[in-house]
């Protein structure tokens, strides 16, 4: 059977008064299922959270999808990390990746109308009434004129005016269902919204995806696209349409594996550039960002998330792939002062309990750094992986520490690599792991 496409919207709530009344909405729905759960458990001793986990899954990612803009966004960058959310809320949430309801064609046309003061139809030769894909902030149409093809990134309206309130109101859920320690949330959440600011720029985006598209055209099996600054305004952007298949619907034709390493050593090649050359990066590696194709190259879209890095973080960050950190006791814990892991005031037993867990960390995550060819189809290391975030999200110690542990500047960096390597995971690359710095 055909999968049922989604309704296209035919408007979103867009004042701070009707979207809060929607988070309000879908938490007295939550609580209901609270209570429903806990009365099934009176009768059934065996019932189990997943059906709880399973409604609470499917309130929120409805009441995300119609709101859309940053709050969805949050849920698609959760649905990423397996350790972090409930199998549930992982699966519904990843959806907000390339299926999230679309915008109907008339909010569409008037999106147009505000910036270039003509609809679709009368700037191309043909314009898709339907979007081909739709995600958390913004849907995307094809468009011709001429002999050119074009994608079309169209965002929903309102998605930038409500950023700051989104943020404040998602935050009860991020508590709820994360168990997040105060501290870091505060930290991590003023750095999701100035990158979710940035993020709906899709002028700022033109600029950075024409930037690292040309300082990474030497690299071999990459593929970007054209961008069009007479079709693109704040809210819209233009560019060439790009053939390929997303990572999941690719692997289902079984590719050979000299055409999974291929494109496993291009993606790493193109993260490391970024990272160590560059000091900025596409830092929003989730399958529906990516194009592959049967030759073994990939088709690179959506750089509307870029991480700067600053130049004395970089430094601090990237201290701890060396091998050699853990020679010296001394420099492992002033690199961990250094990145906000501890503090002079943490009492000496918290200071060894943390050195010891972030120590475990780095070296299990750096891994792959430290040998010359690293299989990423090794299940076994994932596993380690796996296990391991999970004893991390558990430690007591950690949710309820006074102090938030980690840099701000680690977000969207660790994101970064954690979708490079899931994506390598799938691919079951084996590749040379080399980086351009050592």
């Amino acid at each position: 059977m055909a999968e049922e496409k989604p309704i296209p919207q035919e408007s979103i709530p867009v004042t701070k008064v009707e979207r809060a009344a929607r988070f309000v909405k879908t938490g007295v729905k939550i609580g209901g299922n609270y209570i429903k759960h806990y009365a099934k458990k009176l009768i059934d001793g065996n019932v189990t959270k997943e059906d709880l986990h399973r409604d609470n899954a499917e309130d929120i990612y409805d009441a995300l999808s119609e709101l859309k803009g940053s709050a969805l966004k949050v849920a698609q960058m959760m649905s990423m990390d397996k350790n972090l959310l409930p199998t549930a809320y992982q699966e519904k949430f990843a959806m907000a990746q390339y299926s999230a309801p679309p915008l109907s064609y008339p909010l569409v046309v008037k999106t147009f109308q505000q910036y270039f003061s003509k609809s679709p139809t009368e700037i191309f030769d043909t314009f898709t009434k339907e979007a081909v894909n739709a995600a958390s902030i913004g849907q995307v149409h094809k468009a011709t004129k001429g002999d050119k093809t074009f994608a079309v990134k169209v965002q929903y309206p309102g998605v930038a005016e409500s950023i700051k309130s989104d943020l404040r109101m998602v935050r009860p859920f991020a508590v709820q269902i994360l168990g997040l320690n105060e501290r870091d949330l505060d930290l991590y959440m003023d750095e999701v919204q100035n990158m979710l600011i940035a993020e709906t720029d899709y002028e700022l985006e033109m600029r950075n995806a024409t930037y690292i598209a040309s300082a990474c055209a030497h690299i071999p099996h990459l593929v970007f696209p054209k961008y069009y600054p007479e079709y693109t305004a704040k809210r819209i952007l233009t560019m060439d349409w790009l053939t390929g298949k997303h990572l999941n619907d690719f692997l289902q034709d079984d590719p050979p594996q000299q055409i999974r390493n291929q494109l496993g050593q291009a993606l790493w090649n193109f993260y490391d550039y970024q990272m160590h050359q560059l000091l900025m990066v596409h830092a929003d590696p989730h399958p529906g960002n990516f194009l592959m194709r049967p030759d073994g190259t990939i088709g690179i879209i959506d750089f509307g998330c870029v991480k700067v890095i600053p130049p004395e973080y970089y430094k601090s960050h990237f201290r701890v792939i060396n091998p050699r950190i853990f020679d010296s006791r001394q420099e492992l814990e002033q690199t961990f002062y250094d990145l906000g892991f501890i503090y002079d005031d943490d009492p000496p037993a918290m200071k060894k309990l943390l050195i010891d867990t972030f120590s475990e960390m780095i070296y299990l995550t750096v891994r792959p750094f430290r040998e010359k060819v690293f299989d990423f189809g090794d299940q076994d290391y994932f596993r380690q992986l796996y296990e391991f975030g999970e004893r991390l999200s558990k430690m007591e110690e950690l949710r309820k520490s006074k102090k938030p542990r980690g840099s701000k500047d680690a977000l969207y960096l660790n994101r970064t690599y954690f979708g490079l390597y899931s994506m390598l995971h799938s691919l079951k690359a084996v590749i040379s792991t080399h980086t351009s710095w050592q």
